[in-house]
């Protein structure tokens, strides 16, 4: 059976960086380790998800999904400008979206030049659109995706609710009225990253039951975060994994989140 783990970083400190990034890890993230942890603990597939701190040079990216093309898809960071045909050699490479980290950043309109023209593209070659983002702010951002584009939207990290708010977060409620469009999917990931001192894990268990009775479990995927960028020294993926088992007891809703969704999400079959 095929296992899916959603959300996965791999990098070396030697690699170009962007300028000025908001975080630069002290350590390598190879995807040999990588590999080897997802052995270690039954999952059979990864996505790869483009650093930030890398920019939009997709090319240790493009080369670890080269390696093993059966087993990982990849969802890369580009320019809003950037070219068709290099939109197409990605897909040919097994990308299958783009993400938008605008944490810290300055919001974009989707609805003005570059964007729509890249939406059309993305909708072409079924790549979706991945936002992380803090929920306040993820209405500016999914409303022009989902009223003047076909594309797919997938949203980080339980949508990143306010830790004083969770799932009372205005911003979170409205990530739940997206599910009426059947075109946003969540990943249940890294709840570490909601809240210090245990709150960012008890607002997912919150969520969880929210997300689930929303979207449905074909909506929703987990990944592991590996390698846990600053907060190295106390997460896993083991650990990721026993939350997914704690937030969902049933081994066949589990199935169908590390399985049946992200297989179809992600272009596995």
């Amino acid at each position: 059976m095929i296992t899916v783990d959603s959300h996965a970083h791999i990098f070396e400190r030697n690699l170009p960086i962007v300028h000025s990034p908001r975080y630069l890890p002290g350590h390598d993230a190879t995807l040999e380790e990588y590999l080897g942890y997802l052995d270690a603990n039954g999952i059979s597939h990864g996505v790869l998800v483009q650093p930030s701190f890398l920019g939009s040079d997709n090319s240790y990216l493009l080369a670890a999904l080269g390696r093993k093309p059966q087993r990982l898809r990849g969802v890369a960071v580009v320019d809003p400008e950037v070219s068709e045909d290099e939109l197409s050699r990605m897909a040919d490479s097994g990308v299958v979206g783009i993400r938008l980290n605008l944490i810290g950043q300055p919001l974009p309109d989707m609805r003005a030049d570059p964007w729509p023209r890249l939406l059309r593209m993305l909708t072409a070659l079924n790549f979706h659109v991945e936002i992380h983002r803090q929920a306040g702010d993820l209405a500016q951002l999914l409303d022009p995706l989902l009223s003047a584009s076909g594309v797919n939207v997938v949203v980080d990290h339980f949508g990143r609710p306010d830790p004083a708010l969770g799932v009372d977060d205005p911003g979170f409620r409205y990530l739940l009225s997206c599910a009426a469009s059947r075109r946003v999917w969540v990943k249940v990931a890294a709840s570490y990253r909601n809240g210090p001192d245990g709150r960012g894990a008890a607002i997912a268990l919150a969520a969880m039951p929210l997300l689930r009775k929303t979207f449905g479990l074909e909506r929703l995927v987990w990944g592991s975060d590996w390698p846990h960028s600053q907060f190295e020294a106390t997460e896993s993926i083991q650990a990721a994994k026993a939350r997914l088992e704690e937030w969902l007891p049933s081994s066949a809703d589990q199935a169908i989140v590390l399985g049946e969704t992200p297989v179809h999400l992600f272009h596995f079959a």
